[in-house]
């Protein structure tokens, strides 16, 4: 957001993930579930919808962690979560846990595996290893952490693998083709703020807006009435306030009203497809999924394919889990 648009509304932060950590009760407990789970060396999937707060709770729970000195946190880095593999996973705990900056990593299978071993033992506390945006791991990469943690037990560690991912990894997990993982795997669903919309949009104006500025002098009650009717995440609703107050600057508007916050949500951003990519469903998924071609897929979410062939998939995808 330009400086002049925060001026103008008298706002000291940028919408956009500059605000706290928003904590409602269902955040709490599922913090305090998360951090048993991982002394316990679970294999643990966190799942939720894009943009509903995954990346934060994720951070959150390292910060918690850390600040308790109980657990050691390795976190791997990698952005191509298509193109990361267990070898590469493996060098982001050596990178985090070594104490010596020149360890030399085994090239062989067997070596690196039995020297991560010994890693682990030395450290004598639990391992958190954290992976983000696991939706995308492939599905021989989560066997291969899962043994890994096995690995480490049989050696006398205590590894955890916490994935943090779209519902897809969730239920690709509870397909039987990935039985050996996803049953051992404990599993969190986060639902964001989807019960406590109103709440979270009024502590994140509190937290952008200067101390003593009136909140309803910036956006009107009904522009933030219709944020939490039509908006689900976090994201979604800091991103369009952002561009609501953009708007409502260029054109003079204070405070921001309902009708203009009309004009910057996107008429089908609840149709089917913003729906299904949410859950971590793109055109590719889609097609593997349900056994269809892309020119199938793309009439489907466009309403357009035949009755019979619509009701086909739309059945197949309740059948893989998938929330409509």
């Amino acid at each position: 957001m330009l400086s002049e648009v925060m001026e103008h509304y008298g706002l000291v932060r940028d919408m956009m993930g500059q605000a706290a950590f928003f904590e409602t009760e269902h955040a709490r407990h599922m913090l305090r579930e998360l951090k048993l789970a991982i002394k316990l060396g679970k294999l643990v999937v966190l799942s939720g919808i894009g943009g509903c707060g995954k990346t934060t709770m994720l951070r959150r729970v390292q910060e918690s962690i850390e600040q308790e000195k109980e657990i050691l946190v390795s976190k791997a880095l990698s952005v191509d979560k298509n193109q990361i593999h267990l070898g590469g996973l493996i060098v982001a705990l050596f990178a985090d846990l070594a104490t010596d900056k020149d360890v030399k990593i085994p090239t062989q299978p067997e070596r690196r595996e039995r020297a991560l071993r010994d890693l682990v033992r030395r450290r004598q506390k639990p391992i958190a290893l954290l992976i983000d945006d696991a939706h995308d791991l492939h599905p021989k990469t989560l066997l291969g952490l899962k043994r890994l943690i096995e690995v480490v037990r049989d050696g006398g560690g205590t590894l955890s693998v916490v994935l943090a991912g779209h519902p897809r990894l969730k239920n690709s997990l509870e397909r039987p083709a990935m039985e050996e993982i996803g049953s051992r795997a404990t599993i969190f669903e986060l639902d964001g703020i989807r019960q406590e919309k109103p709440r979270y949009i009024s502590w994140l104006m509190q937290q952008c807006a200067a101390p003593k500025t009136a909140i309803h002098g910036i956006v009107t009650e009904e522009a933030l009435t219709r944020l939490a009717e039509r908006l689900t995440t976090p994201l979604q609703i800091e991103r369009h306030l952002n561009r609501a107050l953009e708007e409502g600057y260029k054109v003079g508007q204070k405070p921001v009203s309902a009708e203009l916050i009309d004009t910057v949500i996107a008429q089908d951003i609840n149709d089917l497809e913003p729906r299904l990519t949410r859950q971590g469903y793109h055109m590719k998924a889609l097609t593997e999924l349900l056994s269809a071609k892309p020119a199938e897929i793309r009439l489907f979410l466009r309403g357009q394919l035949a009755t019979s062939r619509t009701q086909e998939l739309h059945s197949g995808l309740l059948a893989a889990g998938i929330a409509l």
